[in-house]
């Protein structure tokens, strides 16, 4: 499909019958009962492992005694957030197919549709003097719109419009009659204008951004370079000097910073999480709770073979003592304050005010985190075998420390190489 030209506007809509409108109709809306089938049965195949699951969660929740009753229900829970998202979508789809409809109306010069459940659904907006060629169709059989039978269509930009459901030529008729006398505006035919034809929709969008028309809109991000005396640098290798600090002065070994490390991995999804919302708006409904479960998984599992080899050792079977779990996380509180710190720097100084989000989709996005993911694995697998080798955790622990605060600070410095004006579709 092309994507470019003219864009309608897209929001979240309530459709209440009282409203003013100029024109206001209830389009037919065609039903076809093989895809609710198909769906319905595929939502309840999706939906047993989610039932299940959260049944399972549940009891884990409910007797928790140890550590790892702890990572199961959180593994659990993850799990069943990140599956979650399937049957959610498949569920909304079959009640659109079920309960939807079309609403067509005039207000403001402007066509709107809105199509969704009764009450609430997603309205676009179109100027009626932008529209052209309101015609009807009769798709042909197996393509996409065959649901639709004979529907009304027009031209917006290079895109092409198609709305309602077994409409006849008299409807459409109709429709055009009461578009162009509600609006006051002519329903062109003929060829779109240049003007009509410029930008792509694709063009990335900033919060400040998001209404600019196609003329005004140059975004860009700062090209002043990050160094090593920025700030958000100098607070990332500060941060990262406090294990230094509590193995030299508080007697922290390996398995206590490997922990503290596995809580910095917490964080960056957490701010992981507001970079989607950053990007994706209303999208992120969906990817946020799919990243947090899909992340939030890793994460319990993770800290079980952390917790396992390096603190509670691997010939101790015991299911791991809530209480010294928690002694543990309260001494390393004021490094992973520092640490959140950095990273909530980093969030507002670069990703908003360089306007990083710029570059960024959310597909990106949800893979970022996972690249600390693998450094932390290979630091169990090199460290753990460091530590027998050696007989002696100390020059493991201050090597584990000199490395992260490198592979952190080159990484701080080459994802913000400045890259000035941002191209559409970049």
């Amino acid at each position: 499909m092309i994507r470019k030209g003219l864009k309608p506007g897209f929001k979240p809509a309530v459709d209440l019958p009282g409203e003013d409108h100029d024109y206001r109709r209830v389009m037919k809306f065609r039903r076809s009962w093989v895809a609710i089938t198909v769906l319905a049965a595929f939502d309840v195949v999706f939906m047993i492992p989610a039932i299940t699951t959260f049944q399972q969660a549940a009891a884990e929740w409910g007797r928790f005694d140890s550590l790892f009753d702890l990572v199961g229900a959180l593994f659990l829970t993850a799990w069943l957030l990140g599956w979650s998202m399937g049957p959610l979508l498949m569920t909304t789809i079959l009640l659109l197919l079920l309960f939807g409809r079309e609403v067509l109306m005039v207000r403001d010069k402007s066509v709107v549709i809105f199509i969704g459940l009764p009450f609430i659904g997603v309205e676009s907006k179109y100027t009626v003097s932008s529209m052209r060629n309101l015609r009807f169709e009769r798709p042909p059989r197996k393509s996409g719109s065959s649901w639709r039978g004979t529907h009304l269509v027009f031209d917006y930009g290079a895109n092409t419009v198609a709305v309602g459901s077994a409409l006849t030529g008299d409807d459409i008729i109709d429709i055009r009659h009461h578009i162009q006398d509600a609006s006051g505006q002519t329903i062109r035919r003929g060829e779109a204008t240049e003007a009509e034809l410029a930008d792509d929709w694709e063009k990335p969008t900033g919060p400040e951004n998001r209404d600019a028309p196609p003329e005004s809109f140059a975004p860009t991000i700062s090209d002043k370079p990050i160094s090593l005396s920025s700030p958000s640098t100098l607070a990332l290798i500060f941060a990262n000097l406090a294990p230094l600090a509590g193995a030299t002065l508080l007697g922290w070994d390996l398995g206590l910073v490997l922990v503290l490390y596995w809580a910095e991995s917490a964080v960056i999804g957490f701010f992981n999480i507001c970079k989607i919302a950053v990007i994706g708006r209303w999208k992120a409904l969906l990817a946020a709770p799919f990243f947090a479960g899909h992340f939030g998984g890793f994460m319990a599992v993770h800290f079980l073979f952390v917790y396992g080899l390096f603190i509670q050792g691997p010939r101790d079977m015991s299911g791991g003592d809530l209480s010294e779990v928690m002694q543990m996380f309260t001494s390393l509180w004021p490094a992973l304050a520092l640490l959140f710190f950095s990273h909530a720097l980093s969030f507002y100084s670069n990703f908003i005010g360089r306007k990083e989000y710029l570059t960024r989709t959310i597909q990106t996005q949800m893979s970022e985190p996972y690249r600390r993911i693998i450094f932390m694995h290979l630091v169990l697998i090199f460290g753990g075998g460091l530590t027998m080798v050696l007989g002696e955790s100390t020059p493991v622990l201050m090597l584990v420390i000199a490395i992260k605060i490198w592979v952190d600070v080159s990484a701080h410095l080459k994802q913000r190489k400045p890259v000035g004006r941002v191209q559409p579709g970049h």
